[in-house]
């Protein structure tokens, strides 16, 4: 049996099954709410975000917000992105326009340390897979496959639910968001109360109180206001 032909009735099983029919639905609107309303603010000509201008995320969402029509431009594409979700006919469309971006915000979110995607945004990944995943005999003839033959997917019949499926997807979040809060020594937060508030439980609460001080009060770059946080640590070590 060729991968093409696993893949096949892998799909047709999942097809069948109700409860991961529900569980499409389920990431269509969740995704489909998330862009919107995150679109719908930049169509308007709102900030999207009362960060102030020196925390990292801040800097770049200033600079956003003063780019005019690419600003709007971007709420388009996310708020086009969630419709297109909520329109069957048209979720692999709408699931191949949303990857790009949401992969984007994560990436961007791991760049400057942002709390408030770095959580959302790899689950929001992780839910635009599956529904890509989940119209596989769409995406199939875009693949490097020989045999191209038309999947005919099943009504959903299966109503047991998958266990063992939902038993995995919960130890992949869990693992996901386990590396993630766990991959920075430090975190810039949105404020500097906030920020400082994490210094009191660290081994050099000196240094973390530099670092909060250059971030929210000299604006300074992210990666400078960690060197300044290393030599701060050093010193304190001394």
């Amino acid at each position: 049996m060729n991968i093409q032909s696993k893949l096949d009735n892998l799909f047709s099983k999942a097809k069948a099954n109700i409860w991961l029919q529900y569980f499409s639905v389920f990431n269509r609107v969740s995704l489909a709410a998330g862009f919107i309303l995150a679109g719908w603010p930049k169509i308007t000509g709102e900030r999207f975000t009362n960060l102030h201008n020196n925390q990292p995320m801040g800097h770049y969402l200033e600079a956003l917000f003063h780019t005019g029509y690419y600003y709007t431009f971007i709420g388009i594409l996310q708020i086009l992105a969630g419709i297109l979700l909520l329109i069957p006919r048209t979720v692999v469309l709408g699931a191949l326009l949303y990857l790009p971006i949401i992969l984007n915000i994560f990436i961007l979110s791991l760049s400057v340390r942002f709390e408030g995607s770095l959580l959302s945004a790899p689950l929001m990944i992780l839910a635009n897979l599956y529904l890509l995943c989940w119209n596989y005999d769409k995406l199939k003839f875009i693949l490097p496959f020989k045999a191209l033959a038309p999947t005919v997917a099943p009504l959903p019949t299966d109503k047991r639910f998958p266990f063992k499926f939902f038993a995995g997807c919960f130890a992949l979040i869990v693992a996901v968001l386990f590396t993630i809060t766990h991959s920075f020594s430090i975190m810039p937060r949105n404020t500097l109360k906030d920020c400082k508030s994490q210094c009191y439980r660290r081994e050099s609460p000196k240094g973390c109180l530099v670092f909060c001080e250059c971030i929210h009060e000299k604006g300074q770059p992210l990666n400078k206001a960690l060197a300044n946080y290393k030599k701060a640590v050093q010193a304190e070590k001394r």
